[in-house]
């Protein structure tokens, strides 16, 4: 259960939960979350969305202080009256990709691949067509050697053959955490992004710049990219009805799904309590 008062920070995930499943954010969540920086309380939204869609994520938590992106590689600073200050921005070396790439596909077989190499707005990902990937308006097909040619954000894998769960289990046996941070959000794929990146890391930076402790800490999520950050966070970590089981199995409290606010409902009861 959640400790009592209120935290000094909260932090969440978006697609999944705080995001409907048609793409939109309600009126009403964001009139709680607006409640919740009148009350003092830093917002933070927590994603995988890389760089090139922060217009489309600060449209979709319009209350946030702070954005910690590309599952913890992007931090920024929107509290700053001059304007966003990148507080963290990392890179997985495209030759430790390349390698670690090969040495999964000798476990697995062959992968669709792709890379989010620019962070320029609305940047398309680059790689191999797959048909599940929800996102085409934004995708580019272009050979490996091409999507290799420089550092990338991060890169999304998966097979014909494997659950991405499944998937995700072997390519953690096959690929040192030294080399690659590995998880997986809910589209499919997983994700491979620079070592020592999660969305604890980045959220980490956030807390050591407002001087606050993960104790304080209040976090929402759905899928397994949030587990780092629920590990981390103390005060409470509740995960939507709609969440994957790993991380409904270590949430301190579960809420409604996201297409009920689940979210905003939780926030209400615990600002009006």
């Amino acid at each position: 259960m959640t400790r009592p008062g209120l935290p000094k920070l909260i932090a969440t995930d978006l697609d999944g939960t705080l995001v409907r499943s048609d793409d939109t954010v309600s009126a009403y969540t964001h009139e709680i979350l607006d409640r919740v920086r009148a009350a003092g309380i830093p917002v933070v939204g927590a994603t995988g969305r890389g760089p090139r869609l922060t217009e489309l994520t600060r449209n979709d938590i319009r209350a946030a202080d702070f954005l910690v992106m590309a599952g913890g590689g992007r931090v920024v600073d929107q509290s700053d009256p001059v304007g966003p200050v990148v507080l963290r921005d990392e890179r997985l070396s495209s030759e430790v990709l390349a390698a670690l790439l090969a040495d999964l596909e000798a476990a697995v077989g062959p992968l669709t691949v792709m890379v989010e190499a620019s962070d320029e707005h609305d940047a398309p990902l680059w790689g191999d067509y797959h048909p599940d990937w929800p996102y085409q308006d934004r995708f580019e097909v272009r050979n490996r050697a091409e999507c290799l040619a420089g550092d990338v954000i991060k890169a999304f894998a998966r097979t014909a053959d494997h659950h991405v769960d499944e998937l995700l289990a072997v390519a953690r046996q096959v690929v040192p955490p030294h080399l690659a941070t590995l998880t997986q959000a809910g589209l499919g794929f997983i994700e491979i992004c620079p070592p020592g990146v999660d969305k604890a890391t980045g959220l980490s930076v956030v807390a050591q710049r407002l001087g606050v402790d993960p104790a304080e800490v209040l976090v929402f999520g759905d899928m397994p990219n949030d587990l780092p950050m629920f590990e981390w966070a103390g005060w409470g970590r509740v995960a939507v009805a709609n969440a994957h089981p790993a991380l409904r199995a270590v949430a301190d409290d579960l809420t409604l799904r996201n297409d009920d606010d689940g979210v905003a409902v939780y926030l209400d009861r615990l600002l009006s309590r």
